[in-house]
């Protein structure tokens, strides 16, 4: 795929392409050649395949494939299915194993919402091949893989000097740290602090439980993990306590909310100043979009709230709940992409038109058929499955744009503060390690920070305080 300094066009224009063309064709055709085939279907014949290589092709081929298998046409997606499969080898280029990932996740639907019974039955030997397999990190291990790219690094340096700056002055800081990388973040935050002209503060950092089967997974318990954090800290001066409270994003972490209101009460009796900072990294997107009341089941502490109608958003509760804490600081970096859509091909298309971006940039950075490699792309695959497989509370992948964060934010009475000089200089000294590709620009009034690559918006980071 040629790529510009701004996005590809949407593909659903009602032109005729090769792609619409080889559908079109292709239902007629009852004379096919097996190049990798399908068990028990017929497969269309290999000058079908002459033009469908490209990457705006195989994103049409996709949405036809999504329709034909939600619309139970086994014939239509078993063809489509197989032009895939032809031009999109899990070993290929970027955008052929990109087209791969959501091949398989499609199967995976098949199979998982019972339509084209007869196209799941027939590719049951095949279904093997299309396992993800993710891995469990040790913590080593993580924090080198982590460091492969910017992706996560970008929000590590950004969230950690605004917090730095918020937290001056404060002798006790309590960071309750909501990120899907399992605190990897924490130690240069620790160094930090601990170079603090007026000395290291106490912290209490603060985790939810881990959250089974969504990658990047550890292999140890937090527990464990805090053991290791407590330690470094000791190493640096900086004294610290470690505490796992359980809670999920599938209730809008509303033991988590609970504890920290019971916690700030009883530190309030002390009369001794504490900085209270959120630091949301690429997890607050698992809060499920839907209204209170479409999952009241899952949220007694929400229901409970009478400034929570049955309308409000569990993500815009969860906000406002932060709000009533008080805190010094809230950080929110996530992935600048929207997959909340509740029609398939949306998703499926804010996805494709997304996701490209992981599997372009890894090419520079990790060598092909690695385990690492591996690794990078089964978590990629589990991602794209769960973004198109999964329905309901199993798909936690409800990413937003900035713009629908920055809205939520002050609709729950944020307001936006803007990173410092020195911030945008580290950040431009940490992508200088890495491929050229990565740049950095700023947004909106407050200028907020976004990481690109090769143009394209990749990761935001935005910081914010009580507004008053």
């Amino acid at each position: 795929m040629q790529f510009t300094e701004t996005p590809p066009p949407p593909l659903h224009q009602n032109s005729i392409s090769p792609c619409s063309n080889f559908i079109m064709s292709s239902k007629n055709n009852s004379q096919f050649h097996r190049t990798r085939p399908w068990p028990g279907f017929s497969t269309p014949s290999n000058k079908a395949l002459g033009s469908v290589k490209d990457a705006n092709c195989m994103e049409q081929l996709l949405v036809h494939c999504a329709n034909a298998i939600e619309s139970n046409d086994a014939t239509l997606a078993q063809q489509i299915l197989w032009v895939l499969n032809n031009t999109a080898p899990p070993d290929g280029n970027s955008n052929q194993r990109l087209t791969c990932g959501f091949l398989r996740a499609l199967i995976s639907r098949a199979a998982m919402t019972g339509s084209c019974k007869m196209l799941t039955a027939a590719m049951a030997n095949t279904q093997p091949n299309h396992a993800i397999h993710t891995h469990k990190f040790s913590v080593i291990e993580l924090a080198s893989f982590i460091d492969l790219t910017p992706w996560h690094r970008f929000g590590f340096v950004a969230a950690n000097t605004a917090i730095l700056e918020a937290i001056e002055g404060f002798s006790v800081v309590h960071i309750v740290d909501l990120s899907s990388t399992h605190c990897m973040q924490m130690p240069t935050l620790i160094d930090a602090i601990a170079n603090r002209p007026e000395g290291p503060p106490f912290i209490k950092l603060t985790v939810g439980s881990c959250d089974a089967g969504v990658p990047p997974m550890l292999d140890i318990a937090y527990e464990d993990l805090g053991a290791k954090l407590v330690s470094f800290a000791r190493s640096r001066n900086v004294a610290m306590e470690f505490k796992v409270i359980p809670s999920s994003y599938s209730d809008g972490f509303a033991s988590l909310i609970e504890h920290l209101r019971v916690q700030q009460l009883v530190f309030t009796d002390r009369n001794e100043p504490e900085a209270l900072v959120i630091n949301g990294h690429m997890k607050l997107h698992y809060i499920p979009d839907e209204t209170l009341g479409e999952i009241h089941h899952h949220n007694p502490y929400y229901s409970m709230e009478p400034s929570f109608s049955s309308t409000t958003s569990l993500r815009c509760a969860f906000l406002k709940a932060l709000r009533s804490l008080n805190p010094t600081i809230v950080v929110l970096v996530d992935e600048d992409a929207d997959f909340t859509s509740t029609n398939l091909v949306s998703r499926l298309r804010s996805a494709f038109n997304f996701l490209w971006i992981p599997y372009d940039a890894v090419d520079t950075c990790i060598r092909r058929g690695s385990k690492q490699m591996e690794w990078y792309e089964a978590d990629l695959c589990w991602k794209i499955e769960n973004v198109i497989a999964q329905e309901d509370v199993q798909r936690v992948e409800r990413l937003e744009s900035k713009s629908k964060w920055v809205q939520r934010m002050r609709n729950a009475n944020f307001r936006g503060v803007s990173f410092s000089e020195e911030a945008v200089t580290e950040i431009k000294h940490m992508l200088d390690e890495h491929a050229a590709g990565w740049g950095l620009k700023k947004e909106d009034e407050e200028d907020h920070l976004v990481l690109t690559w090769k143009g394209h918006d990749v990761v935001f980071a935005t910081a914010w305080v009580p507004s008053y």
